[in-house]
């Protein structure tokens, strides 16, 4: 090959290479294994997972936490099926992903190729922007025309195909295209009229509140929602993922208080969050019936979703911008009339939190271990990020684990998606390499992952993973009880008997722990922050087994007969 021509696969590397990309997640085979040496080659490094649908997620939490678009390279036919489950996940969580994947040489389309399917036309109603390149030579504007689809206006997933004959073939450079480095997306300011209807809305409100949604979180605007908090002294309620956008140890956080604060709220500034089932839609017995919803977003579609009566107060644009414009219109203001019983009930939840994290037993509960686990990472001095999933585990562990800054908190998101949390965690490494994954898992959750314990050791990427083992899915089920299966089938939600998850981490070459008591929870915790490796704490817990089985987050959205259509 003459120095004036250029592969294809280095084509695609040097294109990620000029937009910025310096990490590439996914499964290689042919023919995209090219791809990804090229990636190598160019300085880009390429973490290997063993499931695309990991490798899919870590991509989309990449995202998430950069702000920039993560990029998972996948083969095709099933490759790209199972990475549907990050496509499915971006968008629903609208975290910025470019997927790329193989395909069958372009001659050979609708002959029935080796894993064929029209990948173009599959992803096209799940993604923002779906395409093939007309030839080699335009390689360079789709993917950077994808990339920027990807996180320009409301983020999404994106999609580019990669024919085999594109990958192996050749094209003078004078024919491609140079790209440059992406930059930020432009940002546009609120209408200010309506901004001032807001601000005198938000000022004639007796009992204000603020919820600071993901949104919030991935918009980087914790300097300006700090300053709004700080400046008006108005209360606030995190979501769980825009938990730390405000420290979780301020005063005027209000999240212990949650079902009390959102019923006596009459008018709400919601800062990049959705009034879906995490937010019980807006409506009663959770909130107010009288409430007036300040929606603050970047996609104006989002006003008024499952808010018509309130879309007059509606704000698009940029978080950042319209919180300083609404400070702005805010000056002199000070709310300083937060109701007793608000003050009252928040420390009466705390203090019954505290009491129940005390209690020690025998098998240990969540609250317990969670105790434990946050004084072994403050002993430790460890900088975190919490990732954490499963139906219990995650419920309990997004009020008993307070973060400091944003972005240091992930779990399963809108999609509620089991099987994010490794794929999570090493991108969390990636992303933020000076603070440690701090994974809390629930056993079924971790099984859906388990393996890429392997990619992390591979990888030399430190994990500390807290495996909550109740042997069971939502909650597990007396091993006495079921001593004899063929006699007593076991329930659907019944797992292997106190499984010894931690026996994988050691097989990867890292570190496994079973622990049944607080003590010996403590010395492994201490051990799995500090190891520098990936380890496994699996916490055999009570199994919950007389317990109802329903998942809280669901419960709590049964709907009255006053609620709003």
């Amino acid at each position: 090959m003459s120095s004036n021509t250029i592969t294809g696969a280095a084509l695609i590397a040097n294109s990620l290479y000029d937009l910025g990309v310096r990490v590439v997640f996914g499964i290689v085979g042919i023919p995209v294994i090219e791809v990804a040496d090229a990636c190598i080659g160019r300085g880009i490094r390429f973490i290997s997972f063993r499931n695309e649908q990991s490798a899919s997620y870590a991509a989309t939490a990449y995202g998430y936490l950069t702000g920039m678009p993560g990029v998972c390279l996948v083969v095709g036919g099933p490759g790209v099926l199972h990475a549907i489950a990050g496509i499915g996940n971006s968008a629903h969580n609208f975290f910025p992903l470019l997927l790329l994947a193989g395909s069958s040489e372009s001659h050979q389309v609708y002959k029935g190729a080796f894993q064929e399917i029209d990948q173009v036309a599959t992803l096209a109603p799940l993604t923002k922007f779906s395409a093939r390149p007309p030839s080699l030579s335009l390689l360079p504007s789709t993917i950077e025309k994808a990339y920027r689809t990807a996180y320009f206006g409301r983020p999404g997933p994106t999609y580019v195909d990669l024919p085999a004959d594109f990958i192996q073939g050749t094209v003078q450079l004078s024919e491609t295209q140079k790209l440059f480095e992406s930059l930020p997306a432009p940002k546009a300011a609120a209408d200010s009229y309506r901004v001032k209807k807001v601000a005198a809305l938000l000022m004639s409100a007796k009992s204000p509140l603020v919820i600071i949604g993901k949104g919030a979180a991935y918009a980087q605007a914790e300097d300006s929602i700090r300053s709004l908090i700080a400046r008006t002294g108005l209360p606030f309620l995190p979501t769980p993922m825009g938990k730390g956008v405000v420290p979780d140890s301020s005063d005027l956080n209000f999240a212990a208080a949650r079902s009390a604060v959102l019923k006596s709220a009459d008018v709400i500034l919601l800062l990049g969050g959705r009034l879906n089932w995490i937010l019980h839609y807006g409506e009663a017995p959770k909130f107010n019936p009288d409430v007036k919803i300040i929606q603050v977003d970047m996609a104006s579609e989002e006003i008024g979703t499952n808010n018509t009566e309130n879309i007059e107060y509606g704000l698009v644009g940029d978080i950042n911008l319209v919180v300083k414009q609404l400070e702005q219109e805010l000056r002199g203001y000070k709310f300083t009339n937060i109701s007793p019983a608000l003050i009252a009930s928040k420390e009466k939840n705390i203090a019954a939190s505290v009491k129940k994290a005390d209690v020690v037993t025998m098998p240990l509960t969540y609250q317990h271990s969670y105790k434990i686990i946050k004084e072994a990472v403050k002993e430790t001095r460890t900088k975190a990020i919490y990732v954490s999933e499963g139906a219990n585990t995650m419920d309990i562990a997004r009020s008993a684990f307070d973060v400091e800054e944003p972005r240091q908190k992930l779990d399963a998101g809108t999609m509620a998606t089991m099987g994010v949390g490794i794929g999570y965690a090493i991108a969390a490494a990636v992303a933020v390499p000076d603070h440690l994954p701090v994974c809390i898992e629930g056993d079924s959750a971790f099984g859906f992952s388990a393996m890429e314990i392997e990619t992390a050791a591979r990888s030399d990427i430190p994990l500390a993973i807290f495996v909550m083992n109740n042997s069971g899915v939502y909650h597990g089920v007396e091993p006495i009880a079921y001593s004899t299966v063929a006699e007593k089938p076991l329930p659907s939600t019944a797992l292997g008997f106190e499984t010894r998850y931690d026996l994988i981490a050691e097989a990867c070459g890292g570190l496994g722990f079973t622990v049944r008591t607080s003590e010996e929870l403590h010395a492994a915790a201490v051990t799995a922050l500090t190891c520098k490796k990936v380890a496994v704490v699996n916490i055999i817990i009570d199994p919950g087994a007389k317990t109802k089985l329903e998942f809280g987050w669901l419960a709590s959205t049964k709907k009255s007969p006053t609620s709003k259509l």
